[in-house]
Protein backbone atom coordinates (compact mmCIF):
# COMPACT_ATOMS: atom_id res chain seq x y z
CA UNK A 1 0.00 0.00 0.00
CA UNK A 2 1.58 3.32 -1.11
CA UNK A 3 1.81 5.51 2.09
CA UNK A 4 2.24 9.72 2.03
CA UNK A 5 6.22 9.59 3.48
CA UNK A 6 6.02 12.39 5.20
CA UNK A 7 3.10 11.32 7.27
CA UNK A 8 2.82 7.48 7.09
CA UNK A 9 -0.69 8.09 6.00
CA UNK A 10 -1.86 5.93 3.10
CA UNK A 11 -3.08 7.90 0.20
CA UNK A 12 -6.53 6.33 -0.28
CA UNK A 13 -7.00 7.95 2.75
CA UNK A 14 -6.98 10.89 0.91
CA UNK A 15 -9.44 9.63 -1.75
CA UNK A 16 -11.39 9.18 1.58
CA UNK A 17 -11.53 12.52 2.65
CA UNK A 18 -12.29 13.85 -0.89
CA UNK A 19 -15.46 11.39 -0.97
CA UNK A 20 -16.65 12.33 2.81
CA UNK A 21 -16.28 16.35 1.09
CA UNK A 22 -18.55 15.00 -2.11
CA UNK A 23 -21.10 13.45 -0.10
CA UNK A 24 -21.89 16.96 1.87
CA UNK A 25 -22.31 18.73 -1.02
CA UNK A 26 -25.55 18.53 -1.02
CA UNK A 27 -28.49 18.13 -3.99
CA UNK A 28 -30.22 21.64 -3.60
CA UNK A 29 -29.20 24.78 -5.49
CA UNK A 30 -29.44 26.76 -8.46
CA UNK A 31 -30.57 25.77 -11.83
CA UNK A 32 -27.66 23.76 -13.77
CA UNK A 33 -26.86 24.43 -17.59
CA UNK A 34 -27.67 20.42 -17.90
CA UNK A 35 -30.62 19.94 -15.96
CA UNK A 36 -29.74 17.20 -13.18
CA UNK A 37 -32.35 15.53 -11.33
CA UNK A 38 -32.14 15.55 -7.72
CA UNK A 39 -32.61 11.73 -7.12
CA UNK A 40 -29.61 11.53 -9.63
CA UNK A 41 -27.44 13.60 -7.17
CA UNK A 42 -28.81 12.10 -3.99
CA UNK A 43 -27.47 8.81 -5.17
CA UNK A 44 -24.15 10.34 -6.24
CA UNK A 45 -23.52 11.62 -2.89
CA UNK A 46 -25.23 8.99 -0.67
CA UNK A 47 -23.11 6.27 -3.13
CA UNK A 48 -20.00 8.74 -2.32
CA UNK A 49 -20.65 8.51 1.68
CA UNK A 50 -20.82 4.58 1.20
CA UNK A 51 -17.76 4.12 -1.15
CA UNK A 52 -15.85 6.62 1.24
CA UNK A 53 -17.02 4.20 4.34
CA UNK A 54 -16.24 1.06 2.18
CA UNK A 55 -12.92 1.86 1.48
CA UNK A 56 -11.75 3.55 4.66
CA UNK A 57 -12.96 0.00 6.15
CA UNK A 58 -10.70 -1.58 3.91
CA UNK A 59 -7.74 0.60 4.99
CA UNK A 60 -8.27 -0.03 8.85
CA UNK A 61 -9.64 -3.74 8.92
CA UNK A 62 -8.48 -4.55 12.66
CA UNK A 63 -10.54 -1.20 13.24
CA UNK A 64 -7.71 0.54 15.00
CA UNK A 65 -9.03 4.08 16.20
CA UNK A 66 -7.65 6.92 18.01
CA UNK A 67 -9.49 8.02 21.17
CA UNK A 68 -11.29 11.08 20.08
CA UNK A 69 -13.67 13.62 22.47
CA UNK A 70 -14.74 15.08 19.10
CA UNK A 71 -16.14 11.71 17.57
CA UNK A 72 -17.61 10.01 20.58
CA UNK A 73 -20.17 13.67 20.85
CA UNK A 74 -20.90 13.08 17.27
CA UNK A 75 -21.79 9.61 18.38
CA UNK A 76 -23.74 10.72 21.50
CA UNK A 77 -25.32 12.90 19.16
CA UNK A 78 -26.92 10.02 17.08
CA UNK A 79 -28.70 9.09 20.10
CA UNK A 80 -31.44 11.92 19.96
CA UNK A 81 -31.36 12.25 16.39
CA UNK A 82 -32.68 8.55 16.51
CA UNK A 83 -35.14 8.97 19.38
CA UNK A 84 -36.89 11.80 17.79
CA UNK A 85 -36.56 10.32 13.89
CA UNK A 86 -37.65 7.22 14.99
CA UNK A 87 -41.60 8.97 15.67
CA UNK A 88 -41.41 9.89 11.74
CA UNK A 89 -43.07 13.21 11.95
CA UNK A 90 -40.39 14.49 9.91
CA UNK A 91 -41.17 11.42 7.56
CA UNK A 92 -38.99 8.34 6.60
CA UNK A 93 -36.80 10.79 5.38
CA UNK A 94 -35.47 11.50 8.83
CA UNK A 95 -34.25 7.81 9.01
CA UNK A 96 -32.43 8.13 5.65
CA UNK A 97 -30.40 11.00 7.34
CA UNK A 98 -30.13 9.40 10.48
CA UNK A 99 -28.01 6.44 8.70
CA UNK A 100 -26.14 8.67 6.83
CA UNK A 101 -25.07 10.60 10.16
CA UNK A 102 -24.32 6.81 11.57
CA UNK A 103 -22.14 5.57 8.06
CA UNK A 104 -20.15 9.81 8.60
CA UNK A 105 -19.06 8.83 11.76
CA UNK A 106 -18.45 5.46 11.36
CA UNK A 107 -15.89 6.44 8.93
CA UNK A 108 -14.39 9.52 10.99
CA UNK A 109 -14.05 6.57 13.79
CA UNK A 110 -11.76 4.57 11.42
CA UNK A 111 -10.32 7.47 9.79
CA UNK A 112 -9.08 8.48 13.28
CA UNK A 113 -6.26 6.00 12.59
CA UNK A 114 -4.52 8.36 11.09
CA UNK A 115 -4.93 11.74 12.76
CA UNK A 116 -1.49 12.21 14.16
CA UNK A 117 -1.69 16.11 14.62
CA UNK A 118 0.33 16.93 10.89
CA UNK A 119 -1.18 18.78 8.10
CA UNK A 120 -1.69 15.75 5.84
CA UNK A 121 -5.72 16.12 6.05
CA UNK A 122 -5.10 20.04 5.42
CA UNK A 123 -3.67 19.64 1.79
CA UNK A 124 -6.62 16.73 0.80
CA UNK A 125 -8.81 19.46 2.22
CA UNK A 126 -7.63 22.46 0.11
CA UNK A 127 -7.07 20.18 -2.77
CA UNK A 128 -10.77 19.40 -2.80
CA UNK A 129 -12.85 22.04 -1.99
CA UNK A 130 -10.39 23.81 -5.12
CA UNK A 131 -11.35 21.29 -7.45
CA UNK A 132 -15.44 22.19 -6.27
CA UNK A 133 -14.46 25.78 -7.27
CA UNK A 134 -12.75 24.63 -10.53
CA UNK A 135 -16.22 23.46 -11.40
CA UNK A 136 -17.88 26.59 -10.26
CA UNK A 137 -15.21 28.61 -12.22
CA UNK A 138 -15.90 26.51 -15.57
CA UNK A 139 -19.36 27.16 -14.80
CA UNK A 140 -19.07 30.91 -14.79
CA UNK A 141 -16.79 30.80 -18.31
CA UNK A 142 -19.39 27.93 -20.19
CA UNK A 143 -22.51 30.41 -19.13
CA UNK A 144 -22.38 33.04 -17.21
CA UNK A 145 -25.78 34.02 -17.35
CA UNK A 146 -26.71 30.30 -15.75
CA UNK A 147 -23.85 31.13 -13.24
CA UNK A 148 -25.16 34.27 -12.07
CA UNK A 149 -28.76 34.51 -12.00
CA UNK A 150 -31.39 36.98 -11.14
CA UNK A 151 -33.12 34.27 -9.09
CA UNK A 152 -30.22 34.87 -6.39
CA UNK A 153 -30.11 38.41 -7.33
CA UNK A 154 -27.10 38.42 -9.77
CA UNK A 155 -24.82 36.09 -7.25
CA UNK A 156 -22.51 33.38 -8.19
CA UNK A 157 -23.75 29.93 -8.10
CA UNK A 158 -22.79 26.46 -9.51
CA UNK A 159 -23.82 26.15 -12.88
CA UNK A 160 -22.08 23.04 -13.50
CA UNK A 161 -23.47 21.00 -9.88
CA UNK A 162 -25.90 22.40 -7.98
CA UNK A 163 -24.51 24.80 -5.49
CA UNK A 164 -25.94 27.94 -3.64
CA UNK A 165 -23.74 31.27 -3.21
CA UNK A 166 -23.04 30.50 0.34
CA UNK A 167 -21.64 27.05 -0.18
CA UNK A 168 -19.68 28.38 -2.71
CA UNK A 169 -18.16 31.20 -0.22
CA UNK A 170 -17.94 28.96 2.72
CA UNK A 171 -15.71 26.80 0.54
CA UNK A 172 -13.58 29.76 -0.91
CA UNK A 173 -13.14 31.47 2.39
CA UNK A 174 -11.56 27.90 4.06
CA UNK A 175 -9.36 27.41 1.49
CA UNK A 176 -8.15 30.82 1.59
CA UNK A 177 -7.52 31.32 5.18
CA UNK A 178 -5.92 27.81 5.54
CA UNK A 179 -3.35 28.42 2.36
CA UNK A 180 -2.73 31.56 4.34
CA UNK A 181 -1.74 29.86 6.91
CA UNK A 182 0.41 27.30 5.22
CA UNK A 183 2.59 30.12 3.65
CA UNK A 184 2.75 31.78 6.81
CA UNK A 185 3.95 28.81 8.28
CA UNK A 186 6.31 27.76 5.12
CA UNK A 187 5.02 25.09 4.27
CA UNK A 188 3.53 26.22 0.85
CA UNK A 189 5.49 28.25 -1.93
CA UNK A 190 4.29 31.71 -2.75
CA UNK A 191 3.71 30.44 -6.46
CA UNK A 192 1.26 27.59 -5.86
CA UNK A 193 -0.68 29.61 -2.61
CA UNK A 194 -1.80 32.32 -5.18
CA UNK A 195 -2.98 29.96 -7.73
CA UNK A 196 -4.92 29.07 -4.96
CA UNK A 197 -5.97 32.51 -3.36
CA UNK A 198 -6.77 34.85 -5.66
CA UNK A 199 -9.29 33.05 -7.74
CA UNK A 200 -10.78 31.88 -4.61
CA UNK A 201 -10.80 35.57 -3.60
CA UNK A 202 -12.12 36.74 -7.14
CA UNK A 203 -15.15 34.09 -6.36
CA UNK A 204 -15.67 34.96 -2.62
CA UNK A 205 -16.55 38.42 -3.97
CA UNK A 206 -18.88 37.15 -6.84
CA UNK A 207 -20.88 35.27 -4.43
CA UNK A 208 -21.53 38.62 -2.20
CA UNK A 209 -21.38 36.01 1.14
CA UNK A 210 -21.07 38.19 3.67
CA UNK A 211 -21.20 35.35 6.90
CA UNK A 212 -18.11 33.93 4.45
CA UNK A 213 -15.66 36.98 4.46
CA UNK A 214 -16.18 38.22 8.23
CA UNK A 215 -15.89 34.36 9.25
CA UNK A 216 -12.49 33.84 7.47
CA UNK A 217 -11.47 37.46 8.85
CA UNK A 218 -12.06 36.93 11.90
CA UNK A 219 -10.88 33.56 11.94
CA UNK A 220 -7.51 34.73 10.18
CA UNK A 221 -7.04 37.26 12.63
CA UNK A 222 -7.39 35.21 15.72
CA UNK A 223 -5.21 32.45 13.96
CA UNK A 224 -2.44 34.79 12.97
CA UNK A 225 -2.66 36.11 16.44
CA UNK A 226 -1.59 32.55 18.09
CA UNK A 227 1.17 33.02 15.66
CA UNK A 228 2.50 36.29 16.17
CA UNK A 229 4.91 35.39 19.27
CA UNK A 230 6.91 32.78 17.37
CA UNK A 231 6.62 33.75 13.70
CA UNK A 232 7.79 36.48 12.28
CA UNK A 233 6.07 35.80 9.38
CA UNK A 234 3.15 36.45 11.16
CA UNK A 235 4.64 39.55 12.32
CA UNK A 236 4.81 41.24 9.32
CA UNK A 237 1.55 39.98 7.84
CA UNK A 238 -0.54 40.86 10.89
CA UNK A 239 1.36 44.48 10.57
CA UNK A 240 0.67 44.72 6.33
CA UNK A 241 -2.71 43.28 6.75
CA UNK A 242 -3.73 45.88 9.62
CA UNK A 243 -2.04 48.73 7.58
CA UNK A 244 -4.26 47.06 4.15
CA UNK A 245 -7.48 47.02 6.33
CA UNK A 246 -7.17 50.61 7.39
CA UNK A 247 -6.70 52.17 3.66
CA UNK A 248 -9.27 50.11 2.57
CA UNK A 249 -11.59 51.13 4.54
CA UNK A 250 -10.85 54.84 4.17
CA UNK A 251 -10.50 55.02 0.53
CA UNK A 252 -13.01 52.11 -0.26
CA UNK A 253 -15.73 52.40 2.38
CA UNK A 254 -18.30 53.32 -0.26
CA UNK A 255 -17.56 50.24 -2.07
CA UNK A 256 -17.64 47.94 0.60
CA UNK A 257 -20.84 49.17 1.83
CA UNK A 258 -22.48 48.62 -1.08
CA UNK A 259 -20.77 44.95 -1.45
CA UNK A 260 -22.03 44.56 1.85
CA UNK A 261 -25.71 45.23 1.46
CA UNK A 262 -25.77 43.85 -2.19
CA UNK A 263 -28.98 46.18 -3.28
CA UNK A 264 -30.92 45.55 0.36
CA UNK A 265 -32.80 48.02 2.26
CA UNK A 266 -31.01 48.95 6.30
CA UNK A 267 -34.38 47.15 7.29
CA UNK A 268 -33.54 43.64 5.46
CA UNK A 269 -30.24 44.00 6.61
CA UNK A 270 -31.30 44.34 10.30
CA UNK A 271 -33.88 41.23 9.96
CA UNK A 272 -31.35 39.01 8.64
CA UNK A 273 -32.62 38.91 5.15
CA UNK A 274 -35.93 37.71 6.69
CA UNK A 275 -34.01 35.12 8.93
CA UNK A 276 -35.32 36.51 12.31
CA UNK A 277 -38.96 35.78 11.39
CA UNK A 278 -38.35 32.52 10.68
CA UNK A 279 -36.50 32.05 13.86
CA UNK A 280 -39.15 33.54 16.13
CA UNK A 281 -41.90 31.68 14.72
CA UNK A 282 -39.49 28.22 15.63
CA UNK A 283 -38.99 29.49 18.92
CA UNK A 284 -42.97 30.11 19.53
CA UNK A 285 -43.81 26.62 18.51
CA UNK A 286 -45.41 24.92 21.16
CA UNK A 287 -43.53 21.51 21.80
CA UNK A 288 -43.99 18.71 24.50
CA UNK A 289 -41.35 17.78 26.82
CA UNK A 290 -40.12 15.23 24.55
CA UNK A 291 -39.84 17.45 21.43
CA UNK A 292 -37.90 19.89 23.97
CA UNK A 293 -35.43 17.53 24.63
CA UNK A 294 -35.13 15.06 21.51
CA UNK A 295 -36.42 17.33 18.40
CA UNK A 296 -39.09 16.67 15.79
CA UNK A 297 -36.34 14.30 13.85
CA UNK A 298 -33.90 15.05 11.64
CA UNK A 299 -35.08 17.15 8.70
CA UNK A 300 -34.32 19.34 5.37
CA UNK A 301 -33.13 21.98 7.99
CA UNK A 302 -36.23 24.48 7.42
CA UNK A 303 -39.43 25.89 9.61
CA UNK A 304 -42.88 26.14 7.91
CA UNK A 305 -41.22 25.79 4.14
CA UNK A 306 -38.06 28.31 4.59
CA UNK A 307 -34.61 27.69 5.91
CA UNK A 308 -34.08 28.05 9.20
CA UNK A 309 -30.20 29.43 8.31
CA UNK A 310 -29.06 29.45 12.28
CA UNK A 311 -27.22 25.80 13.27
CA UNK A 312 -28.20 25.97 17.01
CA UNK A 313 -31.80 26.58 15.83
CA UNK A 314 -31.61 23.82 13.09
CA UNK A 315 -30.01 21.65 15.91
CA UNK A 316 -32.52 22.86 18.83
CA UNK A 317 -35.93 22.08 15.79
CA UNK A 318 -34.19 18.59 15.35
CA UNK A 319 -32.26 16.97 18.24
CA UNK A 320 -33.61 19.09 20.86
CA UNK A 321 -31.61 20.73 24.23
CA UNK A 322 -29.39 17.11 23.62
CA UNK A 323 -28.45 17.87 20.55
CA UNK A 324 -27.78 21.99 21.66
CA UNK A 325 -25.59 20.51 24.72
CA UNK A 326 -23.45 18.31 22.90
CA UNK A 327 -22.96 20.52 19.57
CA UNK A 328 -22.05 23.18 22.11
CA UNK A 329 -19.48 20.42 24.17
CA UNK A 330 -17.98 20.41 21.06
CA UNK A 331 -17.10 23.87 20.62
CA UNK A 332 -15.75 23.83 23.77
CA UNK A 333 -13.45 20.44 23.87
CA UNK A 334 -11.82 21.83 20.20
CA UNK A 335 -11.50 25.39 21.88
CA UNK A 336 -10.30 24.28 25.23
CA UNK A 337 -7.95 22.12 23.48
CA UNK A 338 -6.46 24.51 21.49
CA UNK A 339 -5.99 27.27 24.04
CA UNK A 340 -3.87 24.42 25.95
CA UNK A 341 -2.13 23.46 22.79
CA UNK A 342 1.76 25.29 22.58
CA UNK A 343 1.76 27.99 19.61
CA UNK A 344 1.99 25.48 15.76
CA UNK A 345 0.73 25.81 12.86
CA UNK A 346 -1.65 22.78 13.09
CA UNK A 347 -2.67 24.78 16.32
CA UNK A 348 -3.20 27.96 14.40
CA UNK A 349 -5.36 25.86 11.37
CA UNK A 350 -7.24 24.38 13.80
CA UNK A 351 -8.23 27.85 15.42
CA UNK A 352 -9.02 29.27 12.36
CA UNK A 353 -11.89 26.01 11.35
CA UNK A 354 -13.51 26.24 14.92
CA UNK A 355 -13.62 30.40 15.27
CA UNK A 356 -14.91 30.11 11.38
CA UNK A 357 -17.52 27.29 11.74
CA UNK A 358 -18.35 29.01 15.24
CA UNK A 359 -19.20 32.52 13.34
CA UNK A 360 -21.25 30.55 9.94
CA UNK A 361 -23.44 28.69 12.86
CA UNK A 362 -25.70 32.31 13.34
CA UNK A 363 -26.30 32.32 10.16
CA UNK A 364 -26.05 28.63 8.68
CA UNK A 365 -27.04 25.17 9.14
CA UNK A 366 -25.47 21.95 9.35
CA UNK A 367 -23.71 21.31 12.84
CA UNK A 368 -26.17 18.51 13.57
CA UNK A 369 -25.91 16.60 10.66
CA UNK A 370 -23.62 15.36 8.22
CA UNK A 371 -22.24 18.72 6.58
CA UNK A 372 -18.95 20.70 5.55
CA UNK A 373 -18.84 22.10 9.08
CA UNK A 374 -19.15 19.05 10.71
CA UNK A 375 -15.98 17.90 8.13
CA UNK A 376 -14.49 21.42 9.47
CA UNK A 377 -14.62 20.97 12.46
CA UNK A 378 -13.51 16.96 12.02
CA UNK A 379 -10.12 18.86 10.08
CA UNK A 380 -9.82 20.63 13.76
CA UNK A 381 -9.63 17.95 15.62
CA UNK A 382 -7.62 16.30 13.44
CA UNK A 383 -4.98 19.15 13.58
CA UNK A 384 -5.04 19.02 17.67
CA UNK A 385 -4.21 15.31 17.92
CA UNK A 386 -1.86 14.18 19.97
CA UNK A 387 1.27 12.26 17.36
CA UNK A 388 1.09 8.68 18.40
CA UNK A 389 4.32 7.51 19.79
CA UNK A 390 6.71 5.52 17.04
CA UNK A 391 6.49 1.91 17.27
CA UNK A 392 8.98 0.24 19.23
CA UNK A 393 11.52 -1.62 17.20
CA UNK A 394 11.27 -4.63 16.56
CA UNK A 395 13.90 -7.18 18.00
CA UNK A 396 16.19 -9.34 16.02
CA UNK A 397 15.72 -12.41 16.04
CA UNK A 398 19.02 -14.88 16.84
CA UNK A 399 19.05 -18.06 15.71
CA UNK A 400 19.98 -20.91 18.18
CA UNK A 401 23.50 -22.56 17.07
CA UNK A 402 23.12 -26.19 16.84
CA UNK A 403 25.28 -27.67 19.35
CA UNK A 404 26.49 -31.33 19.06
CA UNK A 405 25.29 -33.90 21.44
CA UNK A 406 28.66 -34.91 22.85
CA UNK A 407 29.73 -30.91 23.53
CA UNK A 408 26.85 -30.76 25.46
CA UNK A 409 27.79 -34.04 27.61
CA UNK A 410 31.67 -32.26 27.70
CA UNK A 411 33.13 -35.04 26.05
Amino acid sequence: MTEDLRSGTPKLVGVVWGLLILNTLGSAGAKTIVPLPRSLIQLVTMGALVAAFTLALALNLRLRIRPSAFVLLLTLLLVPSLISSLQLESGLGALFRCTRLALFVATLWLLSRWWNGDLTFVRHHIRMYFAVLASVAAGLVVSPGAAMPELYGGRLVGALWPLTPPQIGQYAAVIIGLTVLLVLGRRADRTSATVVIVPSLVLLALTHTRTATIGMLIGLVLAIGSLVLTSAAARRFFTWAVLVAVVAAVGFASALRTWFLRGQSQENLTSLTGRAKVWDALLAEPRTTGEKLFGMGLGDKSFGGLPIDNSWLAVYHEQGWIGVTLVAAVFAVLGGVALLRPPSLPRACAIFLISYCAIASYTEAGLGDASPYLLHLALAASLLAVPAPPAPPLKPVVPRRHVPRWAKEGR
